[in-house]
């Protein structure tokens, strides 16, 4: 039996430090650079020389300001603050590139869904059906302060609200336009016919629209669809609208939970386990030998912030760790954040002292370190133990962390016959799934593929 090939998004963010906190003080880190095209089209052009699936890059409104209740230490570490904006990076990459996928995070709490709609089906087209969108909701108080509103809804609702937001965009993406619809007729002078362009009136309880989507018919229509909750509503969503599901356990048995519950989420409303792709985040220090790995790391560590690492995780949780001693035990409950990570930290007892020990290589990752078979084995074992399809590769050193993977780890993965040779053709979601470019008749979405005429 042929064993499944191990898909692959390098996880970054448009700003200094992301995950792995701290590394960017690192003399050869070149995290700072974040504000040059440059960068990033070089960037682009290492993960397609490596064959990676996509370049997923996160995203976050708002700051991280619970752990003391400041943004000292946000600042200080630059935890994913300053950062700008990731959608402005996709067609200067795009352009230096032809088979990579980019998987781009906004948050759906802040922007409108008609001007969102436009925006994802221009990077479509600019980027020859390549873009995915990571559907977010937002987690943080300092966000909806910074949008004028005193808090943000609590967790479930988010959800709720998101839905309709999906529906709305799904009458924008699939029924607006027919395939059709677009002539370039220049001798008729008629570039889209009027009678296959259709009227999206909605009204519902968050959002109203009454108009027509200002794109025509992209590669893709809808992006492909990545999304992070992990909470039971969190995967009901997911269960519902995505494609792509990025989880952070913190080791393989959690994983292997969390696929298990996704696959019968899936199941529940009419899909099939293989409509989704699981991605886990994930670092790894790779290096020619053993001992040039575990020295590799051994520099690296010297670097790492665990106080930033345990700030990061104040805001996933709504918890201020400062205010407990080091082996106090801590309460999890009532936050109106990532409940996901609450409940994790709750369900193992995760002390002030554990997740400072924890966070030793700056964030909370599992790190696999070791020779190209070494991590090959590792790899391996997470995709045949757990389930999952693929991983998110989070940034270390900057540019060596890829360059290194893509060098070592790579030519290691395709000799085992885990990882492909060459990109076969066609959009992000054909590749992802080879069943097309556009959405499966199985999926919520194909529902609004008639036309749109009356009120939700």
């Amino acid at each position: 039996m042929r064993k499944r090939e191990i898909l692959l998004n390098a996880f970054n963010m448009n700003c200094v430090s992301h995950i792995n906190h701290g590394l960017w003080t690192h003399p050869r880190d070149r995290s700072g650079d974040y504000r040059h095209l440059s960068y990033w089209t070089e960037l682009a052009r290492t993960l397609e020389r490596g064959l990676f699936d996509g370049l997923f890059l996160a995203d976050i409104v708002g700051v991280y300001d619970v752990y003391r209740n400041d943004v000292d230490v946000t600042l200080r570490e630059s935890i994913q603050l300053p950062v700008n904006d990731p959608t402005l990076l996709v067609p200067a990459m795009a352009a230096v590139t032809r088979h990579l996928g980019f998987g781009v995070t906004v948050n759906l709490s802040y922007e409108a869904p008609y001007l969102l709609a436009r925006r994802f089906s221009t990077l479509d087209h600019l980027s020859d059906g390549r873009i995915g969108w990571n559907i977010v909701t937002g987690y943080l108080d300092s966000a909806a302060r910074a949008m004028g509103v005193d808090t943000q809804l609590p967790h479930d609702e988010r959800y709720e609200r998101a839905d309709e937001y999906m529906a709305l965009l799904y009458k924008l993406w699939e029924g607006s336009w027919d395939d059709d619809a677009v002539r370039r007729d220049k001798t008729a002078r008629v570039y889209a016919d009027p009678a296959r362009v259709h009227r999206v009136r909605h009204t519902g309880r968050y959002y109203r629209a009454d108009g027509y989507h200002l794109s025509e018919p992209s590669p893709q229509r809808t992006p492909v669809l990545f999304q992070a909750g992990s909470s039971g509503r969190g995967q009901r969503f997911a269960a519902e609208h995505a494609e792509c599901v990025f989880i952070s356990p913190p080791d393989k048995a959690a994983a292997r939970k969390t696929v298990q519950a996704l696959h019968e989420a899936l199941r529940r409303v009419g899909r099939a386990p293989e409509d989704v792709k699981v991605f886990v985040g994930i670092a790894v220090v790779p290096g020619a030998t053993p001992a040039e790995a575990r020295a590799k790391y051994d520099d690296y560590r010297q670097y790492a912030s665990r106080e930033a690492g345990l700030a990061h995780f104040a805001a996933s949780t709504g918890v201020d760790y400062a205010q407990y001693d080091l082996d106090e035990p801590i309460d999890y409950s009532g936050g109106n954040a990532i409940q996901s990570a609450s409940r994790t930290a709750a369900e193992r007892g995760w002390t002030r002292r554990s997740l400072l020990e924890m966070f030793g290589f700056g964030g909370r990752y599992p790190a696999i370190v070791g020779d190209p078979a070494q991590v090959a084995d590792e790899l391996e074992s997470w995709l045949d133990e757990t389930g999952i399809d693929g991983f998110n590769l989070s940034r270390t050193v900057v540019p060596e962390s890829y360059e290194d993977f893509v060098d070592l780890v790579i030519p290691e993965l395709q000799h085992r016959g885990r990882y492909k040779t060459a990109y076969a053709p066609g959009t992000l979601r054909q590749r992802l799934f080879g069943q097309g470019d556009r959405l499966p008749e199985r999926h919520g979405a194909a529902r609004y593929r008639s036309r749109i005429e009356v009120a939700a």
